[in-house]
């Protein structure tokens, strides 16, 4: 497994996001990622920049390797007078930020106009390595129905330009914009997933192959499923816990392709409708349930992912870790909970202090 990460440049005296991506990465001397998708690199906008871990197999060599990444990354941008923030969406922004060099990211400006010309919008990615595309869609299929949870425990984007919008992942209300988001569809074989992407290519509703919006695909250049869901972590913990849970649903859905057992069964409505309210509640509040078409609490469909997947947590030996990591998010709230008491105490200002402080691994705080 493997973790990509996206996070926020911005001005600690004024809270706005600061085009300072180049700056950042030239410190740390590294301006592309290496062979194995491992390293820092810039994202869409200039006030962004990207980490992404090497190959990892255990939680431990994972937790290591994305607080490193961070060190890094934060120290860089303290030389530049920033905070490195992970967080779903900009807190403040002038509106427009620049985009980032490079001939793909100026297709995507042109391509898309006024759509991306405000998207400072960030994820965290996880990389589950399996055998081949064949088994990468059926996998994904068969993951589907757990998406809106692992989203609604992700969520740390309430504020976006200046306003509490009213939502957990205001991120995810932000991808809505684009084709191919939300919930991805169900393909018989790779065969027919690489057509549909292909087809969407040439309508021009996706610059290339690399493009999709949907919250889990095959990876177009890895032999691994990415998932895509998650809001950037406010922690490292929150992208360690992202990541274990998506390799135990990987490999329940292994076992259980190999057992020859049924793939769920989803409706389109319910499940956009399971994607819409967690982004809108997060897991504190009522979710729907996409394969019951029920809605219930949040916190029932989370207890029902940890029966789903403990047989893989036992193999890998992570159940005590997932424990831990979800009952600190049942103690202290998910990061969208965290902005939102740091803006009621202060504004802004706080907020990007708290996430400055949170991305750091080595500054953890009583939050």
């Amino acid at each position: 497994m493997g973790v990509e990460e996206e996070f926020l440049l911005a001005d600690p005296t004024t809270a706005r996001t600061v085009p300072g991506a180049q700056a950042v990465l030239r410190r740390v001397r590294k301006d592309a990622a290496t062979a194995d998708g491992s390293g820092v690199k810039a994202e869409f906008l200039a006030t962004q920049v990207e980490s992404a871990t090497a190959v990892c197999t255990t939680l431990e060599e994972l937790r290591d390797r994305l607080t490193a990444d961070r060190a890094r990354l934060v120290d860089a941008a303290r030389e530049e007078g920033l905070h490195l923030l992970s967080s779903g969406t900009a807190v403040v922004s002038d509106g427009r930020p620049p985009v980032a060099e490079g001939e793909r990211f100026r297709r995507i400006s042109e391509v898309f106009a006024d759509v991306v010309d405000d998207y400072e919008v960030c994820g965290c990615h996880v990389h589950v390595g399996v055998p081949d595309r064949e088994t990468a869609v059926a996998v994904v299929n068969r993951v589907r129905p757990w998406l809106p949870t692992l989203l609604a425990l992700s969520a740390n984007s309430p504020i976006s330009h200046g306003r509490d919008h009213g939502y957990a992942s205001w991120r995810m209300m932000e991808q809505r914009r684009f084709p191919t988001s939300g919930m991805p569809p169900r393909f018989a074989d790779a065969a027919s997933y690489d057509a549909e992407v292909e087809r969407l290519v040439s309508y021009g509703t996706l610059i290339d192959d690399r493009m999709s919006f949907w919250l889990m695909r095959p990876s177009p250049w890895l032999p691994t499923v990415e998932f895509r869901v998650a809001d950037a972590a406010a922690t490292v913990d929150d992208a360690v816990l992202q990541a274990a849970l998506g390799r135990a649903l990987v490999r329940r859905a292994l076992a259980d392709l190999e057992a020859g057992l049924p793939e769920p069964e989803l409706d389109d409505r319910a499940a956009a409708a399971a994607v819409w309210a967690a982004a809108r509640y997060g897991p504190a509040g009522d979710a729907v349930d996409p394969l019951t078409h029920v809605r219930k609490p949040a916190a029932e469909l989370i207890d029902a992912l940890l029966r789903h997947v403990r047989p893989a947590l036992e193999e890998t030996g992570d159940t005590e870790t997932v424990r831990t990591l979800l009952a600190a998010v049942r103690r202290d709230g998910t990061g969208a909970d965290r902005q939102r008491r740091a803006w009621e105490r202060g504004g802004p200002l706080a907020v990007v202090e708290l996430l400055a402080s949170l991305t750091d691994a080595r500054e953890h705080e009583d939050t």
